[in-house]
Formats: C-alpha cells, sequence, structure tokens
C-alpha cells in the first residue's frame, strides 16, 4: 500500500466523482479512508461520519465546497498529510494560504484525471 488516501466528502451515491474516486484508489491498491454525511460503505472502504484521529496520511482529496470545508480546517491540519487536493468546485484560496502556512502542500487538481494519467 502506498500514498494512503483520505477523501473527504465521500458518497455512497455511485454517480458522485468522490465514490468513483474510492473505487479507482482502491483499484489501484491504495489505502483509502472516507468520511461523508452518511455511513456506508464502498468496496472494503468504511465511510466514517467522524472526525477520526487518522495517521500517516499522503493525501486528503476534497470534495466538500469551500463553505463546507471551513469546519474541517483545523482536523485536516491536525492529520498533517503530505497535500491537500482541491477537486473542481472545491478551490479554495483561504485554505489554500492556511495549509502553505502549515506546511501542506496543495494541489488544483482533479484525483480522477491524476489516476488515470498515473500522476498520483
Amino acid at each position: 500500500m502506498k500514498k494512503r488516501t483520505l477523501v473527504l466528502g465521500a458518497s455512497l451515491n455511485p454517480n458522485k466523482y468522490s465514490n468513483i474516486a474510492i473505487k479507482r484508489l482502491i483499484e489501484r491498491n491504495i489505502e483509502t479512508l472516507a468520511i461523508g454525511i452518511r455511513k456506508g460503505s464502498i468496496g472494503n472502504v468504511i465511510i466514517e461520519t467522524e472526525k477520526k484521529p487518522f495517521t500517516n496520511i499522503d493525501t486528503v482529496t476534497l470534495y466538500l465546497n469551500a463553505e463546507r470545508q471551513k469546519a474541517y480546517y483545523d482536523y485536516i491540519i491536525s492529520l498533517q498529510p503530505r497535500r491537500v487536493i482541491f477537486n473542481p468546485g472545491t478551490e479554495n484560496p483561504t485554505f489554500i494560504k492556511l495549509l502553505k502556512e502549515n506546511n501542506i502542500d496543495s494541489e488544483i487538481a482533479c484525483t480522477l484525471v491524476l489516476l488515470s494519467t498515473k500522476q498520483y
């Protein structure tokens, strides 16, 4: 396993990009954790509804709009991931600045594209 990833904004709806991303991460044998509004599972990934004290997170990939991200600023920073990916529609200059101040890289990109082009 490599690049342990937390998907924030995970959805049980198979048509949502967060759901598709979780499936693609699993296909590539990337250890995946997830937090969403509703508890459930996608493959072997359990969607948690609470901010768990996960460790060794390489990447947090966001599927929450900028307004909803505010409740997670401190949580994500406390996880000390190597990077945070802002998927389309999640761009947030305020949070990007906070991450930079905490020595966490950020990327405005699409997780699905990064995976399909082997840039993840």
